[in-house]
């Protein structure tokens, strides 16, 4: 490099950390909550090897010891005045520490889950805390100390998402005091795309209800976008939270050559639900849920090309053509 570059590169390359260190700086803030982990005194810190919420509701924890000092180990997450307890498996490392692990599922107190073990949670800030039994019988109670810094990724999956079963939210964050903390956040009330099938003379729609009573009957209804054009409903099928429908498709054409956009709702009482797939950690679900094009045989003779796919914010959409119209009657020749 010639020296009248040189200063060119060393100012970009100065530029760059102080870019990366604000960046940093933003993250950590992000992930800090205003609560204080570690109480009013000060605390002895163990920092996690690994810790994170996988699958929206997984919980992994890893945290190295001397092996001298542990016969058995819980992990203990407290909130007020309710407490669970998670045992820790030991495993001995080469280097004559002891490893404490832990994989559970975790479960939300607003609804039913289908694992029948793991710690049940309610929405609210959960500290943790290292319960250390030493061979002797005398018991140690360490804080656990938040990650040193959390990346910026733009992988295809997010670093949250909510609990595939419940709907509701385990994000791992730290305190102001530097204290790790596992916050939980109810499920919010949408209906679920579970899935949906395209065939050649109909689209069916497989949902459930995700946080919000059930309230019979609870109408299906397809909303064009930009349109006054009332809205297309039609009357699922219910199996407890659990709803199954075919689109309208015959109320949904009339444009032919002009596509028409169709976003599909779920109207419960006096308010509807949008239909969308939210329960995932996919960041781009257009992208990962590709559907084909599709020529459907309507029951009234006609053809249309419908194209149902999930929509960039996890919305599920049904864009939707005429190809050939009804044949008309001998009366209407007539």
């Amino acid at each position: 490099m010639s020296d009248s570059l040189l200063p060119y590169a060393v100012g970009a390359a100065k530029r760059a950390r102080q870019v990366a260190v604000r960046m940093r700086r933003r993250v950590e803030q992000l992930h800090t909550v205003p609560a204080i982990g570690g109480g009013l005194r000060p605390h002895a810190m163990l920092r996690p090897v690994h810790f994170s919420v996988s699958s929206g509701r997984t919980l992994n924890f890893a945290v190295a010891v001397p092996a001298p000092q542990v016969a058995s180990a819980v992990l203990v997450l407290s909130h007020r005045t309710s407490r669970e307890q998670i045992p820790l498996e030991l495993e001995p490392q080469a280097d004559g520490t002891v490893l404490l692990t832990a994989t559970t599922s975790l479960r939300h107190s607003g609804r039913s889950e289908t694992a029948r073990r793991g710690p049940v949670l309610s929405s609210g800030l959960w500290r943790l805390e290292v319960v250390i039994t030493k061979p002797g019988g005398q018991t140690q109670r360490v804080k656990v100390a938040a990650a040193s810094g959390h990346e910026i990724s733009d992988g295809p999956t997010l670093p949250h998402s909510p609990s595939p079963t419940s709907g509701a939210l385990f994000r791992i964050v730290r305190s102001m005091d530097g204290f790790a903390l596992l916050k939980v956040r109810d499920p919010r009330p949408h209906a679920e795309l579970t899935s949906f099938d395209l065939r050649w003379d109909r689209v069916t729609v497989h949902g459930r209800l995700i946080g919000a009573p059930v309230e019979a009957p609870g109408q299906a209804e397809a909303v064009m976008r930009r349109s006054n054009h009332p809205p297309v409903s039609v009357t699922p099928e219910w199996q407890g939270d659990r709803f199954t429908f075919d689109v309208p498709l015959d109320g949904m054409g009339g444009a032919r050559g002009t596509a028409r956009t169709w976003d599909l709702y779920l109207r419960m009482g006096t308010g509807r639900l949008r239909i969308a797939r939210k329960l995932t950690d996919v960041r781009h679900p257009r992208q990962v849920y590709r559907t084909p094009f599709r020529i459907i045989a309507l029951d009234n003779g006609s053809l249309m090309r419908v194209h149902a796919y999930v929509a960039a914010a996890g919305a599920f959409v049904v864009s939707c053509v005429d190809v050939i119209d009804a044949p008309r009657s001998t009366e209407e020749v007539a």
